[in-house]
């Protein structure tokens, strides 16, 4: 087997679509099961023999450190890269290319992944392909870039958030790269440049194989608060049966999974049905339905329904949250109907 042992992954983006739960942390580090969503990413790279990860950081970079760390609890060197100002994805890869192998590793931040690269690092090398772009199917393709492929998944056409009018396949780019270094020698030093929407294409006409892989594992954009809800709850599905409760308590609770439950916390006297309550939190005599509960919070008697509670939250008695994302550290006052709001 072939083996590729570096990475690049860019983290450097502010998480607009996700306030106010970016407000005071970079969207990579949202948690999905109290876990730092781009620990999962990380944890995929180790395992499919990844030896050092460069972090191309922006925002808010300080907290990615402290969240992600150097790497040694899995074996592995995590490096961090600083932007003083956004470059873009070819950009950021462009500000280390001396440290960079021949080949590496390339992935957006700002997904859930929980994926092995063993299969498309196979592939990039007995395709000879300049860039492999690994590929998902979705359903709206309007908010990704697209790619049509031939047979055997070389790419001819790629566009980036066509109109509706435009889709020509549901394939998008998952964002997750395996590529020559040569590459970036079309992209200018200093300039903000953008991997899909400016590289790609320069590639394309220059008649660089450009190859797609079809992606195995789990594998969900992050970039909105329903994306994150459906992030979480999708592993919470996966866990399954082996929920981990350690210590935390249930009582008097009807459950409908998917569930998942923190350390440290408790659901009482209580209706779930599709719900995440992380770590140090408590709900009593609530309903939850497709929401989640971020860590230390506590929530009476409330109804909350297609919503994110942010973290250290206080949801008061006879409370309703329906469609809602509600930031860090609110106290939401007994009794208060909140609909499609963002607040914070």
């Amino acid at each position: 087997m072939i083996r590729v042992k570096q990475a690049v992954i860019m983290v450097g983006g502010m998480g607009t679509r996700l306030m106010p739960l970016t407000k005071y942390r970079p969207k990579p580090i949202l948690p999905v099961l109290d876990k730092p969503c781009l620990k999962y990413l990380v944890e995929s790279l180790a395992s499919s023999g990844i030896e050092e990860i460069i972090m191309a950081c922006g925002y808010k970079s300080s907290q990615l450190m402290e969240a992600i760390g150097d790497g040694s609890d899995i074996g592995i060197g995590i490096e961090y890269a600083f932007e003083d100002e956004p470059i873009g994805t070819a950009g950021a890869m462009k500000n280390v290319e001396e440290r960079l192998d021949d080949v590496f590793v390339a992935a957006n931040g700002d997904v859930f992944a929980d994926i092995s690269l063993g299969d498309q690092i196979e592939m990039h090398f007995s395709s000879n392909a300049e860039v492999t772009i690994a590929l998902t199917s979705v359903n709206n393709p309007c908010e990704f870039g697209i790619a049509r492929v031939k047979d055997d998944d070389e790419i001819t056409e790629f566009k980036e958030k066509p109109k509706p009018e435009e889709v020509f396949s549901d394939l998008i780019n998952a964002g997750v790269y395996i590529i020559n270094r040569s590459a970036l020698s079309y992209v200018p030093e200093g300039k903000f440049f953008d991997f899909s929407k400016e590289l790609i294409p320069i590639l394309m006409r220059e008649e660089k194989k450009i190859q797609g892989y079809r992606l195995k594992g789990l594998w969900r954009d992050v970039g909105r608060p329903v994306d994150l809800l459906a992030a979480n709850l999708c592993m919470a599905s996966k866990v399954g049966n082996q929920i981990s409760w350690g210590g935390t308590q249930v009582e008097g609770t009807a459950i409908r999974k998917p569930f998942y439950l923190g350390k440290g916390s408790s659901v009482t006297d209580s209706e779930v049905s599709a719900a995440v309550v992380m770590e140090n939190s408590t709900v009593v005599n609530s309903k939850l339905i497709n929401s989640m509960i971020m860590r230390d919070c506590k929530v009476n008697s409330a109804k909350i329904e297609n919503s994110i509670i942010g973290v250290g939250c206080r949801i008061g008695n006879g409370t309703t949250i329906t469609g809602s994302v509600i930031g860090d550290g609110l106290i939401i006052e007994a009794g208060k109907k909140i609909v499609d709001e963002r607040m914070g």
